[in-house]
């Protein structure tokens, strides 16, 4: 465990120097964003030849690959080498993990938001029924979760600061910590003070999704509220780093834009927050756009080849980085993950507030959700999965007392 939280340091290390080019020179993340032109970057991946695609599997098969690589993987060119991908990312996958998938399950809290996207159903403007979630109801839906066997939750909410903020989230990991020794977050972008409070608290890590690089696309899918502004939203790992949380996850929504080209920018981030926030350990989550309330069309599709090429090349470019899928996956895809590079799954998820005690007691109330599932077996169905391939399911691979900082 011990070896896992101070991994990054020693992927610093690989870096050789590369220090000096980020943190003593204190170039912020926007700074580093800004040097890399949308256009300039798709062009550079589909310009990408056989032989760029070969070179990164040969420096693959020896360590991590370099940003250049991702974009040899991610590129139209590899997509012939997905077979020979996926062997190395299996191989690389278990040297690291094993055969271990880590299982968690989301805790919706609340669908209040206040601002307007594009493609979720808890945007302001869809005309829903919205929930805060009492302190008997969060109970009750931790009370179901821990008799699956769940010992890892994340806290999800809308973006409601008002009304869902810090006070409310202080309270409820209050009432969860006697029953999860893994407390994670997934909901509105905070200042540092704020994540560091509730690290205090006892928030293990927290996860945070850019949705899309491309700043005018940006600002297309988020029309009003704080989301709307990009720079305070792409520097949240930052202030998360600053604040030092344990673990920071990222990811990108793919369907909104170019694939390819979110996934470079998700590795150059990647890339900044591991030789800056060295302490730190990362997660990379590969969401595709779901039918939700609201409706938006994917503006580009990412069919199961792409997904499974893209989880590879991350795998690839970075052998200690923990890589998730959600329920949002088909059963069939989510079945073969682990073998592309997967190390995290939810299961039997819930994504409207109160999700679990609605489904237990057959009330299921789908116009609270988020999105819908494609995954809908329950815990126990994942579980067995797994164990059939041969894999760990991991309920439990953290606990305070391992934490060597804490006074």
């Amino acid at each position: 465990m011990i070896y896992r939280k101070n991994y990054s340091q020693a992927r610093c290390l690989e870096f050789g120097n590369a220090f000096d080019s980020y943190t003593l020179s204190g170039m912020s993340f926007v700074e580093v964003l800004d040097r890399h032109r949308w256009a300039d970057v798709h062009a550079d991946i589909l310009s990408c030849t056989t032989s760029d695609v070969e070179r990164a599997l040969d420096v693959a098969s020896r360590g991590n690959c370099s940003l250049d690589d991702l974009k040899a993987l991610l590129s139209p060119a590899a997509a012939p080498f997905l077979e020979p991908m996926a062997r190395l990312a299996w191989q690389r996958t278990l040297r690291r993990f094993g055969r271990t998938v880590q299982l968690f399950a989301p805790l919706y809290v609340s669908n209040e938001c206040h601002n307007i996207c594009t493609y979720c159903g808890f945007s302001v403007n869809n005309k829903i029924p919205r929930k805060i979630l009492s302190d008997a109801e969060i109970l009750k839906e931790a009370g179901i979760l821990k008799k699956q066997g769940f010992d890892h939750v994340l806290i999800v909410s809308g973006e409601s600061e008002r009304k869902v903020g810090i006070p409310y989230f202080e309270n409820a990991i209050r009432l969860l910590r006697p029953h999860f020794s893994n407390i994670s977050m997934e909901v509105q972008p905070m200042d540092t003070d704020e994540y560091a409070q509730l690290r205090d608290c006892g928030v293990f890590a927290v996860l945070v999704y850019q949705e899309t690089y491309n700043r005018e696309d940006y600002r297309k899918h988020h029309t009003k509220g704080r989301k709307a502004d990009f720079e305070y939203r792409v520097m949240t790992p930052d202030r998360l780093g600053q604040a030092g949380l344990h673990k920071i996850g990222l990811g990108a929504l793919y369907g909104l834009e170019d694939w390819r080209v979110d996934s470079f920018f998700v590795g150059l981030h990647l890339e900044y927050l591991e030789r800056t926030y060295w302490k730190s350990r990362y997660s990379v989550s590969f969401p595709r756009l779901r039918p939700h309330e609201g409706g938006l069309e994917p503006k580009v599709e990412m069919t199961d080849r792409d997904l499974a090429q893209t989880i590879c090349a991350f795998r690839l470019f970075d052998n200690e980085v923990e890589l998730s899928l959600s329920t949002r996956e088909a059963p069939r895809f989510r079945d073969h993950a682990m073998r592309m590079g997967i190390t995290t799954m939810s299961a039997g998820a819930k994504t409207n507030p109160g999700g679990y005690a609605d489904a237990e007691e057959a009330q299921e109330l789908s116009s609270l959700e988020q999105f819908r599932m494609s995954d809908e077996r329950s815990s126990a169905m994942v579980t067995a999965m797994l164990r059939e391939q041969g894999y760990e399911p991991v309920w439990k691979d953290w606990d305070s007392s391992y934490d060597m900082t804490a006074a």
